[in-house]
């Protein structure tokens, strides 16, 4: 029996992600979408197999907002362009965070990311291994800053309890200092370092 047409992949990904961004990535159950599209549970099976499959919605809905129309110019200058807007489009629903690093490497959105930063990596005269370190260096620290804003900000209350304590005191004097650095500049000022030591 064909699917009907009333329900798109972009419409059960608005849904899911309506789900997670008010109750959490926790609360994402087949049950919880279907209420939200107003239908039966056993309707949406007609659309998506299982949890699995709205999880990967969801991560291809985020990251095709982003706009990988980058200026030409300085090749980490266009890196940091393009991150900066990856990680502005993700942190916009920051509970999806694990999903990105679950399925970043099959949905379709994530991979036309990769190539959009591969092909800045090869303009600029990346090549072989070098390209393949500079690429997973580079992803490493997006999904790094990814994970600890959204599971440990500096202005939460991890880097308060540190800075409070007494028994570790450069612990203590770095988590003071912490505290002041915005998440922007925590981000921008973290990528510049990366890309320096590419670049070198």
């Amino acid at each position: 029996m064909p699917r009907p047409r009333s329900l798109t992949p972009d419409r059960l990904a608005t849904a899911t992600l309506a789900v997670i961004d008010r109750d959490g990535l926790d609360a994402l159950t087949m049950r919880a979408v279907a209420k939200e599209l107003g239908m039966a549970t056993m309707s949406l099976y007609r659309y998506v197999t299982d949890r699995d499959e709205l999880e990967r919605l969801v991560a291809d809905h985020v990251l095709s907002t982003v706009n990988l129309t980058v200026p030409p110019g300085d090749w980490q200058e266009r890196i940091t362009e393009l991150l900066s807007r990856m990680r502005s489009a993700v942190l916009a629903h920051a509970a999806v965070v694990p999903l990105l690093l679950r399925h970043r490497h099959s949905v379709p959105s994530s991979l036309v990311l990769i190539e959009a930063t591969l092909a800045i990596l090869t303009d600029a005269g990346f090549a072989g291994q070098q390209r393949v370190i500079a690429q997973r260096t580079i992803v490493a620290f997006l999904f790094g800053m990814l994970q600890n804003e959204h599971h440990g900000p500096l202005s939460g209350d991890g880097t308060a309890l540190m800075a409070a304590q007494e028994q570790f005191p450069l612990l203590a004097e770095t988590a003071a200092a912490a505290r002041n650095l915005a998440g922007d500049a925590e981000f921008a000022k973290g990528l510049a370092v990366v890309l320096r030591g590419l670049g070198s």
